[in-house]
């Protein structure tokens, strides 16, 4: 029974996995090339940084991180929300977005409790006072306000348990009788409630926040989704005379596409749920607020719990840079990087070449030092490395590196079969529509398959029919490819969608419809975004209007005559 409830859970992936696996050595290809798909370039780079998330986890360098950048930014609400932004969406450059939502909501949640109790004991103080001759109340900061009461929580709840009509109906119910209620409240209730309604936007601002940040910086490096890793292994396999797609290329043109939704991302939130209210924002001078407080105070607390930066998160800090800047410096372009230092191995040394190095490195290098006694003599110690194969093991997503492989020998079986050359012949009428609109169809469409399918599904599906449509038209392939990637990753809708929306949406502070309102305009500025990026800026960096010579030359009067 419980292999029947495992085949059951993953039978998307088996279905993706076994097919090619099972099938395409019948009459295409030959085994020992089906089985090589399923490890390539890609599996070794993303096992290479998964040793580097382990370890930023295991040691908490990832918390430092983030309490530091919300310190640096102060606690006012919109900066506030602005700096968990900030700092889940550095930690997702490097990290998977599932667990640096995971890393960084248990703050957000921490934070969003002690404002609340905060503030409960501020509304206590004001309605005990406002009964008495002098009202003390009128001493607080108007700000002030109370999180929603238990009842209504528990009424909300049980709406939920519904049917979509019995649902609405009861909605409509309470809603009318909250109304009722609120029209024959005392003033100083009154305001309670519109506090209420006020700070439970702010606590959907700062969840919703995590949720899409954690998405939105995992566009800027190749390594930060496994949808990025994907398309790199696809575009390196397919035009292997191109070797244009790097860690450092790759981040100097997502770098502007990530810092620009993420601001506007930002503003919708505070727009959509708050307000956007450039006075209270961009106050200067202005005395704290008893919720401020709270967050501050919270904040500091749980930095200080850190204490000082030990050996294994220095060591875990001084491996990061080091991958980071031989990333940056294999082959920058502008200068020979040092894979040029092997001129008889060219092509041999990838970004997975540094990542597996500096990997190996973290279950060498102990994770205690020598200390000495007062004599002078070293003290023994057990041998620990920094990390453990048992440690790794937990956060390997072997279920996405088999599931890519799958995809990986399903393209290789188009390219045998001849079914990719088809496929381009059908949809070279394409070329006659403008190019920006082949671009926008293809973003609009990856964007909406995302929402109900796993981005890695998505992304390998629609790879193997973007690249010969490029080809058919006679376009650079990069034109079409890269924002199709991108796009691939905007599943900001459902909790469904995305793992790190699912994270969000279990602390029970949103509700799905917060999540669509919300998500269908990160959706829309998200396009928007991608669609500037590659008719501007990114267009000189690969030379988009000029078709390549590593692509190949499909003859447009052949393919219409079939």
């Amino acid at each position: 029974m419980k292999i029947l409830k495992y085949l059951l859970v993953y039978r998307r992936f088996l279905l993706i996995v076994l097919t090619p696996l099972l099938l395409l050595p019948l009459p295409l290809i030959i085994k020992t090339k089906v089985a090589s798909a399923y490890f390539k370039d890609f599996h070794l780079l993303l096992m290479g940084v998964i040793c580097l998330a382990t370890s930023i986890e295991k040691w908490n360098f990832h918390k430092r991180v983030a309490l530091k950048m919300v310190m640096l930014v102060g606690v006012n609400p919109a900066w506030l929300t602005l700096g968990f932004m900030v700092s889940c969406g550095f930690l997702s450059m490097w990290l998977s977005n599932t667990s640096a939502a995971a890393m960084v909501m248990p703050i957000v949640e921490a934070v969003a409790q002690q404002i609340t109790r905060a503030e409960a004991e501020a509304d206590m103080l004001e309605m005990s006072c406002s009964n008495g001759s002098t009202n003390l109340a009128l001493e607080l900061d108007e700000n002030i306000g109370q999180s929603e009461n238990s009842d209504w929580k528990e009424k909300r709840k049980q709406v939920n348990g519904y049917d979509n009509d019995m649902g609405s109906t009861v909605c409509t119910i309470e809603k009318e009788n909250e109304k009722e209620k609120e029209q024959n409240l005392p003033p100083a209730e009154t305001g309670r409630k519109s506090r209420e309604d006020k700070y439970s936007g702010i606590f959907k601002v700062m969840c919703l926040c995590i949720a899409y940040s954690a998405t939105i910086g995992g566009l800027t490096t190749i390594t930060g989704t496994s949808t990025n890793l994907i398309f790199a292994e696809h575009f390196n396999t397919r035009y292997p005379g191109c070797q244009c797609i790097n860690f450092g290329s790759w981040f100097v043109f997502s770098i502007p596409i990530a810092v620009v939704i993420l601001l506007l991302c930002w503003v919708w939130l505070q727009w959509l749920f708050l307000g956007f209210d450039f006075k209270n924002m961009f106050k200067c001078g202005k005395k704290r607020t008893a919720r401020e407080e709270a967050s501050a105070k919270v904040i500091q607390d749980e930095y200080k719990k850190l204490g000082p930066m030990s050996y294994p998160e220095t060591v875990t800090f001084v491996l990061f840079i080091l991958m980071t800047l031989l990333w940056f410096t294999r082959d920058p372009g502008f200068f020979p990087g040092w894979s040029s230092l092997f001129p008889k191995y060219k092509g041999y040394a990838t970004d997975s070449t540094t990542a597996l190095v500096i990997g190996l490195l973290f279950f060498i290098i102990p994770a205690k030092t020598l200390t000495r006694t007062s004599n002078g003599e070293s003290t023994a110690f057990g041998y620990t490395p920094l990390i453990t194969w048992k440690e790794f093991q937990s956060c390997m997503p072997w279920e996405i590196a088999i599931l890519v492989g799958g995809g990986f020998a399903l393209a290789d079986g188009c390219e045998v079969s001849k079914l990719s050359a088809w496929v381009a012949n059908k949809l070279t009428p394409l070329g006659s529509l403008p190019l920006w609109l082949v671009i926008l169809i293809s973003c609009l469409i990856v964007t909406s398959v995302t929402e109900v399918a796993s981005n890695p599904a998505t992304i390998t599906i629609f790879l193997p029919i973007l690249s010969p449509l490029a080809e058919a038209i006679h376009v650079n392939p990069l034109f079409i490819l890269i924002p199709a990637t991108l796009c691939t990753s905007f599943a900001f809708l459902l909790p469904v969608a995305n793992p790190a929306n699912a994270i969000v949406f279990s602390y029970g502070h949103l509700t799905i419809m917060d999540m669509v309102k919300a998500g269908l305009g990160i959706n829309i500025i998200g396009v928007a975004v991608v669609m500037l990026a590659i008719m501007t800026w990114i267009v000189p960096l690969f030379d988009l209007y000029t078709y390549p010579s590593w692509a190949p030359n499909i003859s447009i009067s052949n393919s219409t005559g079939l």
